[in-house]
């Protein structure tokens, strides 16, 4: 990676990376939405994620820092319970984009799912459409969310 040295793991098995991911999480999909969930509700859900269990979080970190985050849940949009799992909060710093960073937590996430043995994996999207179609992912529908914003789900077969 262009000298960089990177690794992709499990926040379970960084967890003194918790609060890091969490700030970038709540800065980047909670804070200033109609969320409730303060910053501290943010750490307590990424301080217990786990390894083969959905909530799953996968982190890339660079020379002892965390620079970026994916998650797979169980279910990230109620509104459609019969998808699951959900990729969630794919989020990587500003000054590691374009250099596929997204791609590689991405990536690095799907391999652990088939290793679990799943066939598929959903998300949701506002305003990366077609950051995920060029990634290969397929279009299920297009529904509106609690705050009547255009939300895209895609779905990707493992």
């Amino acid at each position: 990676m262009g000298g960089l040295n990177l690794k992709i793991a499990t926040l379970a098995d960084n967890q003194h990376y918790y609060k890091d991911v969490s700030k970038m999480i709540y800065q980047e999909f909670v804070r200033g939405t109609s969320s409730k969930m303060t910053l501290k509700d943010v750490e307590n859900f990424f301080g217990n994620t786990n390894v083969d269990v959905f909530p799953i979080t996968f982190i890339s970190i660079i020379d002892n820092e965390c620079i970026g985050t994916v998650s797979v849940y169980e279910h990230d949009f109620k509104e459609r319970p019969q998808y699951s799992p959900w990729l969630a909060s794919l989020y990587v710093k500003p000054k590691y984009r374009d250099k596929k960073m997204g791609q590689q937590l991405i990536t690095y996430l799907i391999s652990h799912l088939k290793a679990l043995n799943y066939s598929e994996l959903y998300l949701k999207t506002e305003n990366a459409s077609e950051y995920y179609k060029k990634l290969g992912w397929k279009l299920v529908e297009s529904v509106n969310n609690q705050d009547a914003d255009t939300v895209d789900i895609f779905k990707y077969e493992l």
